[in-house]
């Protein structure tokens, strides 16, 4: 295991409805280390919230877990197989305390019908099996409210009553209360403004320069938000990692055709940013309504070549420790 904290192989996970099974996520093999900002980055549709909830092991209807392992290594050195594990011990061993999640919507992770401290006693008698009144909740949170930059009459107020980034902050200080050791943040920046967005970011990147949270999981649309953060950055693209490096590699030196699409399309942050000409990636991503058994982005790709349309490309690695699923990059199938 080494320096990783998070392992997951092969992991599949679907969408089952009336109109048929989306593949949403199809075979992910991926190693968090200890300590990093992981960033996810892909067009929506492929897969990002999908894989970021089938971490956390608590998958509902219509999503529903096909197949592979997620594994957590505890602050202790213990690992757990979260798909092994029954409910209950889930709920009672690593929700909340070895990982969390923060959903894109805040209107998902909050009780409308409860004030914060409610829906926080509620959460804390989970986990503890004890009751705590308003005044513990009070004492309890007041020292983590202030270091988020947050008053303590929030836990007074219910979900509709705070803004859009103040809700977003809230739910982020519930989710580190008990430290976990992995923190995932499903798109934390979309729904909010410019200097919202700016105050969310410095508060995760403050989070994590005072360890309160070591690790964390941050998908994303937009990579310049990414590059902001992130120590390495994974690229998604119809359910698959397609590559996988440092953060400047990925911006600098991207591998995949996918990536430098994705890489072209987004303005950059130099001075120079008007002389950048924008590019858009012609086509659309595939249905996911079957098994693709091939390269999934040679309909789009530049570099298509005959073998894209009959296989498709394993994780390639190489000696930069960068990872691409492209047989551009595979000698014998030139």
């Amino acid at each position: 295991m080494g320096n990783d904290v998070l392992i997951t192989k092969d992991l599949r996970g679907q969408y089952r409805a009336s109109f048929g099974t989306i593949y949403a996520v199809d075979g992910i093999s991926l190693k968090v280390r200890k300590g990093e900002i992981l960033g996810l980055v892909g067009e929506s549709g492929c897969g990002k919230s999908t894989f970021l909830r089938l971490l956390t092991g608590v998958v509902d209807p219509p999503l529903y877990y096909e197949s592979g392992e997620v594994i957590i290594v505890g602050k202790n050195g213990k690992q757990y197989s979260i798909y092994r594990m029954q409910s209950e011990e889930l709920r009672r061993e690593v929700a909340g305390k070895l990982i969390s999640y923060v959903p894109q919507s805040t209107f998902d992770a909050l009780n409308p019908c409860q004030r914060i401290r409610d829906f926080i006693a509620d959460m804390l008698r989970e986990h503890t099996g004890k009751k705590y009144s308003s005044d513990d909740i009070h004492k309890m949170l007041r020292d983590h409210l202030s270091m988020l930059g947050l008053n303590e009459n929030v836990l007074d107020k219910y979900p509709h009553e705070l803004s859009g980034g103040m809700k977003q902050r809230t739910v982020v200080a519930i989710s580190t209360y008990l430290k976990p050791a992995i923190l995932l943040l499903d798109e934390p920046t979309s729904a909010l403004d410019v200097s919202s967005q700016r105050r969310l970011i410095e508060l995760l990147i403050n989070l994590h320069r005072k360890k309160t949270i070591e690790t964390m999981i941050i998908s994303s649309h937009d990579i310049t938000v990414l590059r902001q953060m992130c120590d390495r950055i994974a690229v998604m693209y119809a359910g698959k990692l397609v590559e996988l490096g440092d953060t400047e590699n990925i911006i600098y030196e991207p591998l995949h055709p996918y990536t430098k699409g994705l890489i072209n399309s987004f303005l950059p942050l130099e001075a120079d940013i008007r002389y950048k000409k924008l590019t858009g990636i012609p086509g659309r991503p595939p249905e996911l309504t079957s098994r693709i058994t091939h390269c999934r982005f040679y309909p789009r790709c530049p570099y298509a070549m005959e073998v894209c349309k009959l296989k498709e490309p394993p994780i390639l690695e190489n000696e930069s420790n960068r990872f691409v699923a492209c047989w551009l990059y595979e000698e014998g199938e030139r």
